[in-house]
């Protein structure tokens, strides 16, 4: 698969887009505005700069990966795509829309649409399609250019020649290694993840103890390369919160209920790096 389109540029659709463009694949990243566009632009600019700083890449292989991406606001443009990862808002309603008018816009006939959600399940995006045999989780990690894994999730209508075709894509073109998970909210990391990171929300909002003594534990008594409540903050509040409440639908385990305070501060937009504060201050 050389022609790819990956929807949405905000922070891990720019990191797979960059992630694809690095390895010499024709990508176009849709957005649904110029300044969204412009923001996911810049931030793959960013890395790629970084990383020819940090002497991780060859800076002609950099003006290679930039030159191999285009922006578009449409996704008519993806038309003739192999495969395109969608990696919008965490919104089943957004997301099935998308997957709906990708259905209807992309003419590949063995074109393979994937989702990069971090718990809705798969069936559920893959039924809003006529071709729900071809339709696939594939959940990156962020940042995505430096973490390794990729989640492969196949529905329960998901071919066995999607499974082999994405698994060889992520591990052979991408360079990443594939673990896989049976179509349940929360797929493997994030089923684990999640009452971690909701139980020192818990902690902190007992006052137990403040947020950096917290992560201090988690890093320097498990050796854990970032506390839970910094790690939150790297995730997005509001995406946590969405993926606890996707786990609780679905199990009803208390453990997976968002605590008052997680929830509050998503109201309040104050949803971690992306804003410049959640539970510590990135301004």
């Amino acid at each position: 698969m050389r022609k790819v389109g990956v929807v949405g540029c905000g922070l891990m659709g720019s990191g797979i887009a960059e992630v694809c463009a690095r390895q010499g694949l024709d990508v176009i990243v849709v957005e649904r505005s110029v300044e969204a566009l412009e923001g996911g632009r810049k931030r793959i600019q960013n890395s790629i700069e970084r990383a020819v700083t940090n002497g991780k890449l060859e800076r002609e292989a950099a003006d290679a990966a930039l030159s191999a991406l285009r922006f578009e606001e449409s996704l008519d443009t993806l038309a003739d795509r192999d495969l395109v990862i969608e990696a919008v808002a965490e919104d089943e309603g957004i997301k099935i829309a998308v997957f709906a008018e990708l259905d209807r816009i992309v003419t590949n006939p063995d074109a393979i649409f994937t989702t990069n959600t971090s718990s809705i399940p798969i069936i559920k995006l893959a039924m809003a399609t006529k071709r729900p045999q071809q339709v696939i989780g594939m959940h990156f990690f962020n940042p995505v250019p430096v973490l390794k894994l990729v989640e492969m999730i196949p529905s329960l209508l998901s071919s066995s020649e999607t499974a082999a075709r994405v698994r060889s894509f992520a591990k052979d073109q991408l360079g990443k290694h594939v673990i896989v998970s049976p179509d349940r909210a929360g797929f493997v990391v994030n089923a684990l993840l999640i009452p971690y990171l909701l139980s020192a929300v818990r902690m902190l909002e007992s006052g137990f103890a403040s947020a950096e003594d917290i992560d201090t534990g988690m890093v320097l008594g498990c050796a854990h390369p970032m506390g839970p409540l910094r790690l939150i903050d790297l995730i997005g509040v509001d995406t946590t919160v969405a993926i606890a409440d996707s786990l609780y639908s679905e199990f009803k385990e208390q453990n997976f209920t968002a605590p008052p305070l997680l929830s509050r501060m998503s109201q309040a937009g104050l949803l971690g790096r992306k804003t410049g504060q959640g539970f510590y201050s990135y301004r």
